[in-house]
């Protein structure tokens, strides 16, 4: 796992594949929390969702790379509450 105390509000989050997965609102823990624009569609609009550290393959020039492409990694999201 990579340092999260690198990680930055606002730090754009990509993929493996290089593929947007969204945007850093704040670190809690062991966990990336997902600005609510990046929360989804249907019943998972308007809420946070967070990112294991665990998938932070690298913090580098303000982005924070995961060692998943992005359609794996979006599965892995947890949603605020759990």
């Amino acid at each position: 796992m990579a340092d999260l105390s690198q990680v930055k509000e606002h730090a754009k989050i990509i993929g493996a594949d290089g593929v947007h997965v969204g945007t850093v609102d704040s670190v809690e823990g062991d966990r990336i929390k997902l600005t609510k624009a990046d929360s989804g569609l249907g019943s998972h609009e308007g809420h946070h969702h967070f990112i294991s550290g665990g998938l932070v393959a690298e913090v580098e020039d303000g982005v924070v790379r995961l060692s998943a492409n992005a359609d794996v990694a979006i599965t892995f999201e947890e949603e605020e509450g759990e």
